[in-house]
């Protein structure tokens, strides 16, 4: 499955701390949804299941945070999330990657593709399990800036809000950076996590334009999702996955790394 042009693999040692990419137009995401809902169609019944799974995921933990109120409990559902979250999308972007190559696409297949980068793809899960528990911490101390009044008017609520929302901006920007290629890139070249985050954040800041037009998708994919009881997300998170791969081969040039058989 390497590229057609793609030359012979060097030496670890030869390699640079960060694969090279490419220049995006600012309407680049609407071609990798319409390549996206291509992979969808051509593999329904796989992707829909994946879809399904990402939908009770997201039941179980609303339903456990409403009838047991602990912030605890969310919080350990949450990291358990962003556990499997991972190896979900690395299913799906099987899924693609075995469309483009024109190989066979199944469940049991996308599960042992995704098995063989699971490793890195959990090294990168405990990175951002630590990212949200710091995340945890800073919006815990935000709440210094909550108006001591019983009756806070809007002006008093200012502070806060405005404070908050800077923290949760950070924090949302480093994740999404972080994570915007390194999964396909782990699921498409044998590379460690910290290559495919440095890539990743790398081409991001690189084409913001772009990046940002993608960011507000894929939180519009989120409001449509919660706005229809998480329902959507059957259709949605899968849409996004497949997208994302082509984002992916759209955007890195990896082919200095050997591919990921």
């Amino acid at each position: 499955m390497n590229d057609p042009g793609e030359r012979n693999s060097p030496a670890p040692e030869e390699l640079p701390f960060a694969a090279p990419c490419r220049k995006l137009r600012a309407s680049a995401p609407f071609g990798w949804l319409r390549l996206g809902w291509a992979d969808l169609r051509a593999a329904a019944r796989q992707s829909l299941c994946y879809g399904a799974v990402m939908l009770l995921l997201s039941y179980s933990i609303t339903a456990a945070t409403w009838l047991f109120g602990n912030i605890g409990l969310y919080l350990g559902l949450v990291s358990g999330f962003v556990f499997v979250g991972p190896w979900l999308a690395l299913t799906l972007y099987s899924i693609s990657r075995r469309l483009e190559a024109g190989r066979r696409v199944s469940l049991a297949r996308s599960m042992g593709d995704a098995a063989t980068a699971v490793g890195n793809a959990l090294v990168f899960a405990v990175i951002l399990t630590v990212v949200f528990l710091v995340w945890a911490r800073a919006a815990t101390m935000v709440h210094v800036f909550f108006p001591p009044t019983e009756d806070p008017s809007w002006s008093d609520l200012a502070p806060f809000l405005a404070v908050g929302t800077a923290v949760g901006a950070v924090f949302s920007a480093f994740v999404f950076a972080a994570s915007a290629f390194s999964l396909p890139m782990l699921m498409d070249r044998r590379t460690d996590t910290v290559t495919a985050i440095v890539t990743s954040v790398n081409a991001v800041l690189r084409n913001k334009g772009a990046m940002a037009v993608w960011a507000a998708i894929i939180v519009s994919c989120v409001l449509i999702g919660a706005a229809t009881a998480w329902l959507a997300f059957v259709v949605l998170l899968p849409l996004i996955g497949h997208a994302t791969w082509h984002a992916y081969r759209a955007t890195i040039d990896a082919g200095q790394w050997p591919a990921l058989e």
